[in-house]
């Protein structure tokens, strides 16, 4: 069931993002092997109308005094090129639904009478130096006929690098999800299909997912 979020602030939620940013820099750093990121389809929502806060922060839009519905927590990783090495000034965005099924684009008409309006449902990172980018959002949901995932797509410049999908490790609906079964291998899963786990010391319960995005390409400069 969804609880209503006890609010954070933007003060709080810029504290809280060194912290879990070192953190999983940390998580990151022992990866035995380096594995491209498998391309996934961008889907039918992608927003055709972009919210006028699009942020790294999906919980809280602008200064409103109302959070998001649904568990909140971090979503975290690094933008690499196919040689392993950080890509620097690459445009991270993810999109999801809220956590009644709902898009923010006008063609989603599913429960359309439920969306939760204080969901941004779409945020943006810039990454520096280091290649990383962090969000804070809601654990994914699912719809019918699809298992949770947060949509990504990466740009630099002028160009797309990529656009994919994050699952949810473990989770009963991805054996049944029709996009995740067409990944070719376990690898491939694998690299798209990550933990979600509880922060620890997390006094409201927020978790955590680490997933570095590795390019086929190197980007052009």
């Amino acid at each position: 069931m969804n609880l209503l979020l006890p609010l954070k602030t933007r003060r709080d939620f810029l504290r809280t993002t060194g912290a879990v940013a070192a953190c999983f820099t940390s998580a990151g750093a022992f990866a035995e092997a380096l594995t491209r990121t498998p391309s996934g389809t961008e889907g039918p929502y992608y927003p055709n109308h972009l919210p006028l806060d699009t942020d790294n922060d999906l919980i809280v839009i602008n200064n409103a005094l109302t959070p998001a519905v649904g568990e909140v927590g971090y979503v975290s990783g690094r933008v690499l090129d196919a040689g392993g090495k950080p890509v620097r000034n690459a445009l991270v965005e993810i999109w999801q639904c809220d956590a009644h099924g709902v898009y923010l684009h006008t063609g989603d008409t599913s429960n359309r009478s439920r969306q939760d309006k204080q969901f941004q449902g779409f945020g943006r990172f810039s990454t520096g130096s280091t290649g990383e980018y962090l969000f804070r959002t809601i654990k994914p949901v699912p719809y019918s006929p699809r298992t949770p995932h947060i949509h990504f797509k990466i740009r630099r410049g002028g160009q797309e690098l990529i656009t994919t999908q994050l699952y949810i490790q473990g989770h009963p609906g991805n054996e049944k999800d029709p996009i995740w079964r067409e990944l070719k291998t376990k690898q491939d899963r694998d690299a798209v299909t990550v933990g979600f786990k509880p922060m620890p010391g997390a006094k409201a319960g927020e978790w955590a997912a680490y997933f570095d995005l590795v390019l086929g390409v190197t980007p052009e400069a």
